[in-house]
């Protein structure tokens, strides 16, 4: 059984709020004051969190949601999570790590925020709780953003990495306005899908919100090279079956963000079952929904796959510019996001003059590197809250 989400109607409150927004337009900045229109990183609704998403080290917990933008630059509600931790906080306020989530699904039930011991996603989303719980043991504010349209109005645009540099970056501006405490240092950090989203926020959020202070970033897993799935799929071979869960959530993701991708011109009747299966469940859901499915079936003959490919390529963290130093932790087992596909981002991305510290954890598989890692990750971001310099494998 699926739970609703506590104490509130939020999707009710946002789409309220996106009203609201439309009508008087969002800013992307901070200073100016635009009278009743709701800016970037403000507070849209409030309430104490009570459920399986709550960090058990936080003094205070709430579900919020607040003003951001999509990767068009439109208004939009985003909802998350803020944990603040228990004690005085040390002068300049808490520092902060927005986390970025991997890949949960598209559809409202799959937004970690709503996470229930017996819910979907609670397998993924109750591990990296307990990896995360530990930064606020250490004195960090850990902020989760849901992303866009995963428990708030709209669809979700996946792997968008405009519109998710952006939710994380805006959150933490929104748990600025939410608690005095929190301080204006912070650290992007995510996992496979949330990955990608650190290291396209670590060129993109400092020119976003430059009243604040981006140290750093933690890219997981970060995943890379999935502008291939297209062909992938078109290329029928039943070898390449497991990427079958992916072809929904990408297509439904970049049709939410480009018009020219019409998932009907696309795939065949013999898709349906996993596009269904994306449109109301998770990813649990969409790898239970493959079954027998053949790949050689699921692909309209002649489809042009030109607009899907092409945004997914958009979106790929080849194309960041970092503009802080990156920890990018890679487990040796990893069978989703391989060490030879890090290897390749890593290579792109040392060649644009990235600081970058490449660190693999032997034996750790895709989910594994995510607490395999908490502890390089740990002095990472003491490093540089003091001002020291991080090892450079560039």
């Amino acid at each position: 059984m699926r739970h609703p989400r506590p104490a509130v109607s939020f999707r009710m409150i946002g789409a309220l709020a996106v009203t609201a927004i439309a009508v008087t337009g969002c800013s992307s900045g901070g200073g100016e004051d635009s009278g009743s229109s709701p800016r970037a990183g403000d507070v849209l609704s409030s309430a104490p969190l009570a459920n399986a998403a709550v960090l058990p080290s936080a003094a205070r917990s709430e579900l919020i949601t607040y003003a951001s933008q999509n990767g068009a630059g439109e208004p939009i509600v985003v909802s998350g999570t803020v944990a603040i931790p228990s004690g005085t906080a040390p002068d300049g306020g808490w520092p902060v790590l927005s986390w970025a989530h991997g890949t949960t699904g598209i559809a409202d039930t799959c937004a970690p925020s709503g996470d229930t011991v017996d819910g979907a996603v609670h397998d993924y989303v109750g591990m990296v709780s307990a990896t995360l719980d530990q930064w606020v043991e250490n004195g960090y504010v850990v902020v989760q953003t849901d992303y866009e349209g995963m428990g708030t109005p709209g669809d979700h645009t996946y792997l968008n990495a405009t519109s998710e540099s952006n939710a994380v970056t805006d959150i933490v501006r929104a748990a600025r306005h939410l608690d005095p405490s929190v301080g204006d240092r912070w650290f992007v950090g995510g996992h496979s899908q949330g990955g990608a989203a650190a290291i396209s926020a670590s060129d993109q959020a400092v020119d976003r919100a430059p009243e604040l202070t981006l140290l750093g970033a933690i890219a997981v897993a970060p995943g890379s090279g999935l502008s291939q799935t297209p062909q992938y799929v078109a290329s029928g071979s039943q070898a390449v079956a497991p990427v079958l869960s992916f072809l929904p959530i990408t297509l439904l993701g970049a049709a939410a963000a480009d018009p020219a991708v019409v998932p009907a011109e696309i795939v065949t009747p013999a898709a349906e079952p996993l596009m269904r299966a994306a449109r109301t469940g998770c990813i649990a859901d969409v790898r239970a929904a493959i079954g027998d499915i053949q790949v050689n079936s699921v692909i309209r003959p002649g489809a042009d796959l030109g607009p899907w490919t092409d945004y997914l390529a958009e979106q790929e963290p080849s194309n960041a510019d970092p503009k802080v130093p990156v920890l990018f932790a890679q487990g040796t087992a990893d069978a989703l996001v391989t060490p030879a596909a890090s290897q390749v981002l890593v290579k792109q991305l040392c060649e644009k003059g990235a600081e970058l510290d490449y660190r693999t954890y032997d034996g750790a598989d895709h989910r594994a590197a995510v607490a395999a890692s908490r502890s390089d990750a740990q002095e990472f971001t003491d490093a540089l809250l003091a001002g020291d310099e991080t090892r450079q494998t560039c």
